[in-house]
This record gives C-alpha cells, structure tokens and sequence, in this order.
C-alpha cells in the first residue's frame, strides 16, 4: 500500500536537513568581517606593501621623502631605499622605489625572483633580496607566506618603460636590536648600507 504522504513529508524533511546542514558549515566557514585580528604571516602579505596599484601591493605610496641610500644597476636603474624598520611582530620591512633613468624601456632580468624555483614561479618578485649582517656574519631572506609566496611586491610587468618607477616592499626577520646597520644585496645592484629605524 502507497502511502504518497508520507513520501512528501520525508522528502520535506530531507530538504529541511539539507538546508540546517548548509546554513551551518556556512556559519563554520565563516567570512572576516573585519573585526577578527588577522595572523602575523596575512598582515605581512598585504599591510606592509604600501605600493600603488600598479606595482602589485596596495594602494597607498609610501613616504618617498627621505632616502637612506640609493644605488645603481650597468643598465640605468636606480634602487632608492626610503626606510627600514622593524615591526612589532619581528619582521623588518624595507620599503624604496626602482626607477628606470636608461631612456629606454628595462626587461626586468628573471634574476629578480631569486633561485627557488618554487618562488620564482609564482610571480615576478623581488624575492632576490637578501640583508647582510657583517658584524652578527648573518644572512636575511625575504619571508614567505604560508603559500611560499615571497612577502614583497609582486606582480609587476616584464618591463620597466623609461622614467617610470616600481615602489616596493620587502619584509625579512628582525636581526637582533643590536643590530642597526645592514646592507641590503639585490640582483645587478652595489650593496646598499643602510640604517634600521
């Protein structure tokens, strides 16, 4: 004997189960409303870059009045750094600009993603850079997220047009407060000595 009623009401209710269960591993999820206090390593993917849209960061320049030192590659980019500090969570950010003074347009060398394959082919990067600690004789890398994505600017063009700039960030470790004074080292460029504020 059918009972048609009853199929109605058990398909009903499976519905109803269906939809609680979605609703709530929705809620699970969760999404950031903005009140939940990030982790260190998603503040340092994304607050730190203080870049222009172009440049792959944020969309905020950086405070390019004072620079600390500048130097130059053979092909007429300048690497100007406008500051290095430390953060309250143990990183250093190094924030500057590159500018193109050739009077032609600059490929940017593949050199500047660094050696790790896994990190050079994610996207381009500044992930070459490293600090140099001479009196603590340490070497600083430029830190990775929990995805292995180096925490620099990233995704610019392959070139550089004349006269143009890149406005980057770099994020590393923290070298001890005793240290004040490291060079920064990137790919085609003299070493940069520069002052931790």
């Amino acid at each position: 004997m059918s009972y048609p009623h009853v199929r109605t009401t058990r398909r009903a209710g499976g519905v109803a189960v269906l939809a609680a269960a979605l609703a709530l591993s929705m809620t699970a999820c969760g999404s950031d409303d903005g009140n939940k206090p990030k982790d260190a390593a998603s503040q340092a993917s994304t607050s730190p870059s203080q870049s222009d849209k172009g440049n792959g960061g944020g969309e905020t320049v950086p405070d390019t009045s004072t620079v600390l030192v500048t130097s130059k590659n053979d092909d007429g980019i300048e690497m100007a750094i406008n500051s290095a500090k430390r953060d309250s969570g143990g990183f250093l950010t190094v924030t500057g600009q590159l500018k193109n003074n050739s009077g032609k347009s600059y490929t940017i060398p593949i050199g500047w993603n660094g050696k790790e394959v896994a990190v050079a082919l994610k996207d381009r990067s500044l992930a070459d850079m490293t600090l140099v600690d001479s009196v603590g004789k340490k070497r600083y890398y430029v830190l990775r997220d929990t995805d292995n994505r180096p925490l620099t600017t990233t995704g610019f063009n392959a070139f550089l047009d004349a006269g143009k700039t890149i406005t980057f960030f770099a994020q590393f470790p923290s070298p001890p407060d005793t240290t004040s004074r490291v060079s920064l080292l990137f790919h085609g460029f003299a070493p940069a000595p520069i002052e931790i504020s």
